[in-house]
């Protein structure tokens, strides 16, 4: 293929070539019933495999998966023979003029084993069992961890206060002025409302002030303040209340790392692996019903023996798998609730809750290192006598912000 594909093409080389290469005499042919993209890639797995024939095929018959691996069942069900191919790979026999490849030898073989690639099919299965049970256990526990950080995180109810009050205090005099709750969803519409100035945003007012109130309450709660300040310890408080403030609402993007994997989780691909799971133990019934009608054997009987083994303990980690992702999804239906007033309107994104949070995360981390740099300014600015020292600009209080179209208890 290498030649055919990359020589050069000179015709002259092409004949010198032919005249070089000695004649080989044609032995015994050898006759591929597989299509020969499909033997090539059969031989590949053969070189590859550091097991026998032999061996394979005793895998096979006593029904253990840890001996054959993955990679090699995957391979296997992928190889497997259509029924004329199958048919023609068992008229071959040891009288025939043809000699068979080595690919077409190995299938041989295989296909002599009773239900051969039904036994594949199943062994892959308890092959990935323990794996996949890993992974759905991993996930279940995200998404109750996730619930939990939410509904726990008190500087995430800080902001979300801080927030519907800013928005009501925008729009007093409408009929937007006096919301008790909005959508989660209006926190990615935050940086939408812009100041007077045409940069700050609602965002960065919000943090501001909570920057502000923060470290105001963690100062007080560290230290004893005196009774009589100076200019100069007024100025060093204010600027350790924005540091303090600062870390806390910084903080809160690592507070939330559980929100942030359930929002990367994708609701419908986890009730397919659950449902999938459920359903392949159906391939263990199957092959041990299927070897029920083979005459007693040695092989057969361990066959029997290792999958009844298997099925005994898979069924109940199933159930078990089954009960933690009711419960999973009981939570965060709880919790779509608690923060949406009617998750029944969720239920096609159960998950959309942690997405929204995970996207407004990292909207509020920019607005973070925003302040930081502002503040910096700040600082730097009250050492220095100005006339008129920088505020912060406020917001034009007449811009309709709050959604309280969609009013819902939170």
């Amino acid at each position: 293929m290498i030649e055919a594909l990359f020589m050069v093409n000179n015709p002259n080389m092409a004949l010198k070539d032919m005249a070089q290469r000695p004649i080989v005499h044609a032995g015994n042919p050898e006759n591929h019933v597989l299509d020969l993209k499909k033997s090539q890639n059969v031989a590949i797995l053969l070189r590859a495999l550091n097991m026998t024939i032999d061996e394979v095929c005793e895998a096979l018959m006593e029904g253990n998966s840890d001996t054959l691996g993955t990679e090699l069942l995957e391979s296997l069900l992928k190889m497997a023979p259509t029924e004329e191919e199958e048919r023609k790979l068992k008229e071959f026999n040891d009288e025939s003029p043809f000699k068979l490849g080595p690919a077409e030898k190995f299938l041989t073989a295989v296909v002599d084993i009773p239900f051969a690639f039904k036994r594949v099919d199943a062994l892959l299965y308890i092959a990935n069992f323990d794996s996949e049970i890993e992974y759905l256990k991993g996930s279940f526990e995200t998404l109750q961890a996730a619930c939990e950080e939410l509904r726990n995180s008190r500087m995430f109810r800080k902001l979300l206060e801080a927030v519907l009050k800013t928005g009501n205090r925008m729009n007093i005099g409408t009929n937007r002025g006096d919301a008790h709750a909005f959508k989660l969803n209006t926190l990615l519409k935050l940086v939408d409302v812009k100041g007077t100035d045409g940069k700050t945003t609602l965002l960065h007012f919000v943090v501001q002030e909570i920057i502000r109130a923060e470290g105001s309450r963690l100062s007080s709660a560290n230290q004893n303040l005196k009774a009589e300040k100076t200019q100069q310890s007024d100025f060093q408080d204010d600027v350790e209340y924005r540091k303090l403030g600062l870390q806390v609402i910084s903080g809160l993007s690592g507070e939330l790392t559980n929100v942030k994997k359930a929002a990367a989780m994708d609701s419908d691909v986890l009730s397919i692996d659950v449902a999938k799971l459920a359903t392949g133990i159906s391939k263990i019934r199957e092959v041990i019903k299927l070897n029920e009608g083979i005459a007693p054997k040695d092989s057969s009987l361990n066959f029997s023996e290792s999958m009844n083994e298997f099925l005994k303990k898979a069924e109940e980690e199933i159930v078990r798998i089954q009960a933690q992702y009711r419960d999973a999804l009981s939570m965060v239906k709880e919790l779509t609730g608690y923060f949406h007033g009617n998750s029944a309107q969720e239920e096609a994104h159960p998950f959309r809750i942690f997405t929204v949070v995970r996207d407004f995360l990292s909207i509020l981390d920019r607005a973070c290192k925003e302040a930081a740099k502002v503040n910096e300014r700040t600082i730097y600015s009250l050492t220095r006598p100005l006339p008129n020292p920088p505020i912060f600009l406020g917001l034009s209080v007449r811009q309709h912000y709050s959604s309280s179209d969609d009013e819902t208890p939170s």
